[in-house]
């Protein structure tokens, strides 16, 4: 059986607001999980390659919720990255953007995204999606 590592939610989401709705969406599911917030793309993949200020501990496991829409790098180019590259492509991502153009959403699956979720404009759907990711990332973990 493999080993429990502690599962630390990366967040990368430029919009402060958003960032903080998804939080509080995820501890209002009873997700407890310790968060990491980047501001933009940069950061985070500066984080998983291990570049940045911050350095990934690798006894912990990791999930991203990506947006896509960000500033330096945008979300299609640190999922391209991350799933390019033998020692991160096993993170799961779900992309967590604002964004519903099919070819987007496409061009996720194809590579590798493991979840897309649009971001409802109205804050009680948006609520609501958030307590349904945080319902799932604990079936996830389980």
């Amino acid at each position: 059986m493999a080993e429990y590592k502690e599962m630390i939610i990366l967040i990368a989401e430029d919009d402060d607001g958003h960032a903080e709705l998804i939080k509080e969406g995820l501890g209002d599911a009873g997700v407890c999980n310790n968060t990491i917030r980047f501001s933009n793309g940069e950061e985070v993949w500066d984080f998983l390659s291990e570049k940045g200020e911050n350095i990934k501990d690798r006894n912990k496991s990791y999930l991203l919720l990506l947006d896509l829409n960000m500033p330096k790098m945008d979300g299609l180019e640190v999922l391209r990255r991350l799933k390019g590259n033998s020692d991160l492509k096993e993170i799961p991502v779900m992309m967590l953007t604002t964004t519903d153009d099919p070819r987007e959403v496409e061009e996720c699956y194809k590579l590798g995204c493991n979840m897309y979720i649009t971001k409802p404009v109205d804050f009680v759907k948006f609520a609501e999606t958030l307590k349904r990711l945080g319902l799932f990332i604990q079936i996830v973990k389980i």
